[in-house]
């Protein structure tokens, strides 16, 4: 009987327990603020270059809040182009109350979107949050108003290879002005040193001061052997740096060295990685090589390039004007 009674006792001890974490587990539920509104310190943002890297706007927002069961919240601005509805929004998760990008992130941000150079751009920002994916919430939509501003912009590299004329120097190319510009310069036997010139004058010009740095004080820059040279200066960082390039030419009978001999594309330091020619060619064919070898060609058609591809047909004589695209495979061929 004292054992019936003591097994009694301890399943209605295991039920209470059971019926107490049941009823426990059933309370502590998860409440998540939703998404809070949103605002801007100007909605008419100037877009200047040279206040480059200055704060363009400040965003801001109530951080969410969580109570009951601690659960991850994840909070993401959107942008996008007005009337795209966000479907091709750039998106920042944001870990603070604010949003503050900088003037040229911000105008490299509206060119990304596709919003054109010089053209009044209505953009809409808003706030993504919530713990999962079924539980999105979204704040008000504020329309931002901006006209993005050119972002390249270019530095010069006058030097004994060209005669130190900085009318006339080879450019450094920065696609963002974000400070940092690089490009491919061909240095000469006995003419490797040059300056860096902001303008393409003598009135500020950037020398070597030791140690992978520049100064306005500095001594001339060296490339240390001729050849082609990819050049990359930090001007707010105040570094250089200088590394051989391989070159690119075109072989084919329709050149003027045949098939024995390249023809030496330049390099146009605009940023979009492309090389170019101007030349007299006969009817006939080129490629494409990279280094004066084979190992590295490129042939095709209809403007389409693939390693090893055909040889490409040059139907009349004349001049052309040649390029090469060797990020984007591609080329052209246009007879002046």
């Amino acid at each position: 009987m004292k054992s019936i009674f003591f097994k009694s006792f301890l399943i209605g001890l295991m039920t209470i327990s059971l019926w107490s974490c049941k009823k426990e587990e059933t309370r502590v539920v998860a409440g998540v603020s939703p998404a809070g509104a949103l605002t801007a310190s100007t909605t008419d943002v100037a877009l200047n270059q040279a206040n480059g890297a200055k704060e363009a706007f400040t965003i801001s927002f109530p951080k969410p809040t969580v109570t009951g069961y601690q659960v991850p919240v994840t909070s993401t601005l959107q942008i996008d182009i007005k009337g795209n509805n966000f479907a091709k929004a750039k998106e920042m998760v944001v870990t603070t109350g604010t949003y503050s990008p900088t003037v040229n992130q911000f105008n490299a941000m509206l060119l990304a979107l596709g919003a054109q150079i010089g053209s009044p751009t209505e953009v809409e920002v808003r706030l993504k949050s919530g713990a999962a994916a079924n539980a999105i919430t979204y704040s008000n939509v504020i329309t931002l108003h901006a006209t993005p501003f050119q972002a390249t912009s270019w530095i010069y590299v006058p030097g004994a290879y060209q005669g130190w004329d900085p009318k006339t120097a080879d450019s450094l190319v920065s696609a963002t002005s974000n400070g940092i510009y690089t490009g491919v310069i061909a240095y000469t036997a006995g003419n490797l040193e040059f300056k860096v010139t902001p303008a393409k004058a003598w009135d500020v010009a950037y020398g070597d001061a030791g140690g992978g740095t520049i100064s306005t004080s500095g001594g001339n820059f060296n490339a240390g052997t001729e050849g082609l040279k990819q050049l990359t200066v930090d001007v707010n960082a105040k570094t250089w740096t200088i590394a051989d390039v391989k070159s690119w030419g075109i072989i084919g009978d329709a050149t003027p060295g045949g098939w024995d001999n390249d023809t030496d594309m330049k390099f146009v330091n605009d940023g979009k990685g492309t090389w170019k020619i101007t030349l007299d060619l006969k009817a006939g064919a080129i490629k494409f090589r990279q280094d004066n070898k084979w190992d590295v060609n490129l042939g095709g058609s209809n403007g389409t390039l693939t390693p090893g591809g055909d040889n490409i047909a040059v139907s009349t004589a004349g001049n052309y004007t040649v390029t090469l695209n060797v990020t984007e495979n591609t080329y052209t061929i246009v007879k002046n």
